[in-house]
């Protein structure tokens, strides 16, 4: 995915990790020394459709595929009912609670721009700060740290359902007016959260997308001469992460989100079970040796894309080669459903696969 040249002004605020010695970056977790073991909180505040395809599939209307049509094509006042609806009843306090006694130290909370702005034309339906606060209070009371993490940009960053609005192409950085927007919402998160990383121990300013401009907006909320204690998680753009090397390796409070999938191409989908395992094993030295402290924000112990609107409402699997210029690999009836209707030696690849992503020697 290609990124924009950092910014003069962002560039200048880089110089600054070395002037705020007074008030020094004090991360609230030992990121580092401790591994991130956490869980997303997908689906809730923004909508996926392969999340809760129900959502959707009751709307009566193929034309809703994201957040955006979710609003434009049905009556507001039966929309935002269902909006409220499922933001009660999808995360409760008692995810939180299991969360924390399954021994997870960390949330990953999707947040989409429009909670903060909508601009007219756009129409997202707001009312998901609520439950921003609902939930960090949740994670304050059993102890779990959250990452505030911007899914959704003006005009879609990558195009995809989870920006907000699915699109042929991106158009966030085909208009200045839609990165001014972020920018303003990023500072209003780092303004809100610089006096409770105790909590928001992290903010994402772009989900899926390589962004570091808005570094300074997060790192220094309170002015040049102090230092917030949020960490900054920029997105490694789907690169690996070889490619980064000596990347902001002068920057204090700064880590790599990597996101590791085998399922979106038609080689990964071919795989052996024993393959995917071995290449999620070959991960392990790259993550642990990088110069950076690095979360894998997102990763799955599926190995195909035959789950339900995985490649967008409507759209087939590239594994049954329903997906457009795709080609057939296996029938999806198998890794679908019920997990009580799986077989024994597929619930056995998953017990493997995902111990290869989540062993302490990883």
């Amino acid at each position: 995915m290609p990124f924009s040249p950092l910014r003069a002004t962002a560039t200048a605020l880089y110089g600054l990790s070395l002037l705020s010695s007074a008030y020094a970056f004090n991360p609230t977790f030992p990121y580092g020394r401790e591994k991130v073991r956490g869980v997303n909180l997908g689906g809730w505040l923004v909508l996926e459709p392969w999340i809760t395809p129900s959502l959707f599939d009751n709307t009566g209307n193929d034309a809703i595929i994201d957040e955006w049509t979710f609003g434009e094509y049905q009556d507001k006042g039966v929309a935002r009912a269902k909006l409220e609806q499922h933001w009660n009843t999808w995360i409760t306090e008692r995810d939180f609670a299991d969360i924390a006694a399954a021994g997870l130290n960390h949330v990953r909370l999707p947040i989409g721009y429009w909670a903060w702005d909508v601009s007219a034309g756009e129409p997202y339906i707001q009312g998901q700060l609520p439950y921003v606060e609902r939930a960090l209070g949740w994670a304050s009371a059993y102890g779990l740290k959250v990452i505030i993490d911007l899914h959704g940009a003006p005009g879609s960053q990558n195009g995809f359902d989870n920006s907000g609005q699915k699109l042929s192409y991106p158009t966030w950085h085909t208009s200045q007016s839609n990165v001014d927007r972020t920018n303003t919402v990023i500072k209003t998160i780092a303004s809100w959260y610089k006096d409770r990383a105790d909590v928001v121990a992290v903010v994402a300013p772009l989900n899926e997308f390589y962004w570091l401009d808005s570094y300074g907006n997060v790192r220094y909320p309170y002015g040049s001469s102090r230092q917030s204690d949020n960490l900054v998680l920029v997105h490694d753009a789907f690169q690996e992460l070889s490619y980064w090397n000596n990347f902001a390796s002068d920057l204090d409070g700064v880590a790599m989100d990597t996101h590791i999938y085998q399922m979106f191409s038609p080689q990964e989908n071919a795989r052996s079970w024993d393959e995917h395992i071995s290449v999620a094993c070959s991960k392990g030295n790259s993550l642990s040796s990088f110069h950076l402290w690095t979360i894998v924000g997102e990763w799955t112990a599926a190995a195909t894309d035959c789950a339900k609107y995985l490649n967008g409402r409507g759209i087939g699997a590239r594994y049954d080669g329903s997906y457009p210029g795709s080609y057939h690999i296996g029938n999806c009836a198998a890794f679908t459903g019920s997990g009580a209707s799986f077989s024994s030696e597929y619930k056995e690849f998953l017990r493997k696969y995902w111990e290869a992503q989540v062993t302490d020697d990883k």
